[in-house]
This record gives C-alpha cells, sequence and structure tokens, in this order.
C-alpha cells in the first residue's frame, strides 16, 4: 500500500494537467471562432452608424452652402444694384455699405459685384487697402459660368487672401455678376471636434474641406496628367498632395498622422459632386469589443472546463460510495420495516385502548348515575305496589271503574320507569362514532334525567329549548359530554348551601354555542394549563379522562370544547355545528 500511494498520486496530477491543457486550447479556439465572429458583426454596425454619421455631416454642409447659395439670387434685382450697374452718382457708396453689412451678418468674408465686362464696381471689403474695387476678374471661371448660363460656382484660393473658400456667382441686373465667397473654417473647426478624420472630396477625389488641414489639395487617387492640371489651375495651387491613406488588405485604412486601423465611409456625391468622407477609429468601437468578447469567451470556456471536470471528479467519488450507501440503505430497510410493523401494531392497539376508555369512562359515570336512577324509579315501584294491592280489594268490592283508574295509574308510572331505565341502557352501550343531525333539546332532557336526583338538590337553570333546534352529533356520546361536564360541576358544588349550575345556548346561523356555569371555587391555574391532558384532575378520586374523552368527543363531530373565563366558578364552552 506504501508503494503504490506515489503512483496514485502521479496518476491524478497527469490526469489533473491533461485537463488543464485541453481546457486552455479549447479556451483559445473558442476566443479565437468568437473573435471572428463578434468582429464581423461589431464591423457591420460600426460600418452602418458611420454611414448614417457621414450623411448626416454632409446635410450640414449642404444645408451650409444653400445658405450662402442663396443670397447672390437675392441681390440680381436689387434696385441699389441697378443703380450701380447704372452709373447714377452716390450709388456706388451705397451699394458698397450693403454688401460689408451683409458681409458681417451672413458670415461671409467677401461678397462683391462686377461689371459684365469682368472689372468689380462694388465690394465688401470696399475699406480695406486690399479691396477688390477695380480688379478684374474676368479670368473667374465662375465669373465666365455665370454670365453664359446665370449660374457659376467654383472652389479656389483667393487671390487677396490666398484662403480657399467656395465662390457663388449668378447673373444680374444690367449683365452685372454678383459673387459670394463662402469659407469652411466654422465647418472644419466642428469636424475636428468631433470623433475621427472627415473630408470633402471633389469630382476628381481631390480633399477640398476637411478636418486635417495637411491634408487639403491631397489627391485621393491617381489622375492623368492633363486632369490634375487642369484641377490645379481651377483650384489655383501649385502641385497636389499624395493621398494621405492606404488600404489594407483586409479592407482597414491606415491614415497618415493617425495610430491604428480606421474605416472609411464615403456618401454618394452631391449636386457639385462633393463627397464627404468620414475615417473612425476601429480601436475603441470594434477592437475593444472583440477583445472583450474573446476574454469573455474564454474565461466562459475555462468555467465550462472547470464545471465539468469538478462534475466528473464528484461522480466519480459519488460512485464510490455507492456501494457503501447500498449496502447501508438495505440493511437500515430491514430495520425500518420492523419499526414500522411495530409502530402499526401499537398504534392499533392505542386505538383499541382508547375505545376502552371511552367505554370505560361511560361506565364510570353510569356507576355514579346509577344511584339518582335507583332513587328516580323506587317512588314509582312502590306507588305500583299500592296501586296493586287497593285494585284486588276493589275488585273484591265490585268497584270496576276505580280499579280502572289505579290501572291507568300503574302505566303511566311503568312509562316513566322505562323511560330511566331507556336512557341508562343506551348511555351503558358503546355509541357509533358517525353523526347526523338530532335535536338538542333530547340531548339535554336525557342528560339531565340521568342526573335527575343529584340534580334537584342544586339551583339549576336551564333555558328553553327549540325542538327545531338541530345540532351534528350522536345521541349517546353527546349526552356523555354532557353528564361528564355538569357531574364534574356537582362533585366541586358538593356541600354548597347556594350550588347553582346555569346553562345557556348562543345560537347562529352556522353554530350553537352551549355554556355551562357553576358558581363552586374554580379550577386552580396549575390544572387549568393541562385540563384536557390525560389523567389531569383536581379531585382525589378522579381519573382526569372524562374530559379529554368528552374533547375527543366533541371534536370527532366537528366542534370545540374549551375552559371559558369566568369571574366565579367554572365554565366550560360547548360548540356544536348547527345541522339544517
Amino acid at each position: 500500500m506504501i508503494e503504490r500511494w506515489p503512483s496514485r498520486t502521479l496518476v491524478v496530477q497527469a490526469r489533473y494537467i491533461w485537463w488543464l491543457t485541453a481546457a486552455l486550447a479549447g479556451a483559445l479556439a473558442v476566443a479565437f471562432l468568437t473573435g471572428v465572429v463578434v468582429r464581423e458583426g461589431a464591423t457591420a454596425r460600426f460600418a452602418a452608424q458611420a454611414a448614417v454619421d457621414a450623411r448626416l455631416r454632409q446635410a450640414l454642409l449642404a444645408s451650409e452652402i444653400a445658405r450662402f447659395r442663396l443670397l447672390p439670387l437675392a441681390l440680381a434685382d436689387d434696385q441699389d444694384l441697378v443703380a450701380l450697374v447704372a452709373g447714377r452718382p452716390g450709388a456706388e457708396t451705397v451699394m458698397n455699405a450693403k454688401l460689408e453689412r451683409l458681409s458681417r451678418d451672413l458670415g461671409s468674408p467677401i461678397i462683391y459685384v462686377i461689371r459684365k465686362d469682368g472689372l468689380t464696381l462694388a465690394a465688401s471689403n470696399w475699406r480695406d487697402p486690399r479691396s477688390f474695387l477695380g480688379k478684374d476678374y474676368s479670368f473667374r471661371p465662375y465669373f465666365q459660368a455665370a454670365l453664359r448660363s446665370g449660374i457659376g460656382e467654383q472652389f479656389a484660393l483667393g487671390t487677396v487672401s490666398h484662403k480657399p473658400g467656395l465662390f457663388f456667382a449668378r447673373r444680374a441686373a444690367g449683365g452685372s455678376v454678383v459673387v459670394m465667397k463662402m469659407e469652411f473654417d466654422r465647418v472644419e473647426a466642428q469636424w475636428r471636434e468631433a470623433n475621427g478624420v472627415t473630408f470633402v472630396t471633389d469630382r476628381d477625389g481631390v480633399i477640398l474641406v476637411t478636418s486635417r488641414r495637411d491634408w487639403r489639395y491631397a489627391a485621393t487617387r491617381a489622375l492623368p496628367a492633363e486632369r490634375g492640371r487642369r484641377e490645379r489651375e481651377l483650384i489655383g495651387v501649385g502641385d497636389l498632395k499624395p493621398v494621405p491613406f492606404r488600404e489594407r488588405a483586409d479592407g482597414r485604412f491606415v491614415l497618415q498622422g493617425e495610430a491604428g486601423d480606421h474605416l472609411l465611409t464615403t456618401t454618394a456625391a452631391d449636386a457639385l459632386g462633393w463627397r464627404v468622407n468620414l475615417a473612425l477609429p476601429l480601436r475603441g468601437a470594434v477592437d475593444a469589443v472583440v477583445r472583450a468578447a474573446q476574454i469573455g469567451a474564454a474565461l466562459l470556456t475555462l468555467a465550462i472546463c472547470a464545471l465539468g471536470a469538478f462534475v466528473r471528479e464528484r461522480g466519480r467519488r459519488r460512485r464510490e460510495h455507492t456501494a457503501q450507501l447500498e449496502a447501508a440503505v438495505a440493511e437500515r430497510t430491514i430495520d425500518l420495516r420492523r419499526e414500522i410493523e411495530d409502530r402499526a401494531a401499537a398504534e392499533a392497539h392505542a386505538a383499541q385502548l382508547r375505545d376502552g376508555l371511552r367505554q370505560a369512562n361511560r361506565l364510570a359515570t353510569l356507576g355514579q348515575v346509577t344511584a339518582s336512577v335507583a332513587h328516580e324509579t323506587a317512588q314509582p315501584v312502590a306507588a305500583i305496589r299500592n296501586y296493586a294491592a287497593t285494585s284486588r280489594q276493589l275488585l273484591d268490592m265490585g268497584a270496576d271503574d276505580a280499579v280502572r283508574d289505579n290501572l291507568s295509574a300503574i302505566d303511566r308510572l311503568a312509562e316513566r320507569i322505562g323511560a330511566v331505565t331507556a336512557e341508562l341502557r343506551g348511555f351503558a352501550r358503546k355509541g357509533s362514532r358517525a353523526g347526523g343531525p338530532i335535536p338538542l333539546v333530547e340531548v339535554i332532557e336525557g342528560a339531565c334525567l340521568l342526573l335527575k336526583e343529584r340534580l334537584s338538590r342544586v339551583n339549576f337553570v336551564l333555558p328553553e329549548v327549540s325542538p327545531q333546534l338541530l345540532v351534528f352529533g350522536g345521541h349517546v356520546r353527546l349526552e356523555q359530554v354532557l353528564v361528564n361536564i355538569l357531574q364534574n360541576a356537582l362533585e366541586a358544588l358538593d356541600g354548597q348551601l347556594d350550588a347553582r349550575i346555569e346553562l345557556a345556548l348562543e345560537v347562529d346561523e352556522e353554530q350553537v354555542r352551549m355554556t355551562i356555569r357553576d358558581n363552586g371555587p374554580g379550577i386552580a391555574a396549575e390544572v387549568a394549563d393541562r385540563l384536557f391532558t390525560p389523567f389531569a384532575t383536581s379531585r382525589p378520586a378522579g381519573l382526569g379522562l372524562g374530559l379529554v374523552i368528552s374533547k375527543d368527543i366533541v371534536e370527532d363531530f366537528g366542534g370545540t370544547l374549551q375552559l371559558a373565563p369566568s369571574r366565579d366558578g367554572a365554565c366550560f364552552a360547548v360548540t356544536l355545528r348547527r345541522a339544517r
């Protein structure tokens, strides 16, 4: 045994190492697969949200452009403009002041009016030393387009400010052209505060407006030489910058000057051919979600493996104990079967003893009431003898009518004796446990008849009971209860001069409550607490079973027997179910 123990330990350790290795490999595989699935879903959701964000930024840009595009249209037929083109004296000063005010209110850096030959007639910067007044802009494409079609728009560098902007031109009164410039400083500042990199490309993919200033005028794709030259001339720059990002094989983008991979979303082209591009970092939005999912999947896999190992080990140990438990259970089952058989026999014997005790209680009570019954029947028997002797003499005298009267008296006396003995015989027999509707008055009258001689010695108060008042129970068994209670009261009042027993009834729709009250010495507190337990009695000759059996009888019929509170003497309350 001592030599085999180390080898067994090594086997257990090897098994645990194998389980741990398999669990780690499974956790890594599950983490990898989870990452693939979660990345695909997270990227799709992220791309959808980025597309919504890009469209929203495009809509805001379009609304800003539309606001600036309306002013040249509003000034096309302005009366001051008409006067300016017509060469009226003072019209130039009025128009310059109006354009200056509109530029300040709308946030446009410059608003000016060009005559049809390209010479500037009025400008909002007329106070500036670098004012546009008198300058020739006939070379500008937006001016030429406005003369041809009535509308011209061009993104270009300002010749004076050297700042990029979108020029809106519209043909006005007298062949003049109203021009308004829109710069994107405020829009670009808002984009810089937002997440990601936002930039606008024109039809040729050249970046015009961007949150990254160093990206402006960068080409996002290679352009033919002629196309590139034309783009540079249109914007007014020397060279286009190289592409500021590159696309990876997995569809992600690496941005110049930005850490980590990005997702690039591009909107559809608007009326100008412009597209809003939004590049958002994947590290915080997708990579973090994937990493959290992989860690969670790995931990869950390890937990499941640990639980499986625990369950397996526990099952092995349980199987080891099963044989021992089965043997112990089989042995214990035999002992329990014997105990059950012995207990069943004991309960049957106890039930038989309880029935015997009830009968013994009736017989004991019967012995106590026998003297009363003997006394009750002694007088009628003596009277019957006298009537019989008198009748013989009357027959000899021929007084037939008197003999008939004596026989009638004898019949009444015999009926009285028969009633008393019938109650005595019924009380002596074992009562049936079955119950039914019985008149309560018969129960009370039967008990009073058995105890008539003893009740005559006290002041017994009995209420008037209707023969129609029915209760649920058995006639003889309820008589036994009432006789027991009355007999206890009589024994408590033995020798008392003002002895009094009062029986009262309280009747409602569901039950009948009968109280038996005496004015005796009452029941001691130490006896009252265990009054309804076997062998609890305050009488030297009492067995202490009468009230226990009486309570059992009343509860068999769905009622209750209780010791009720009383200021003097004892009071017992019997509650019975009322029958219809």
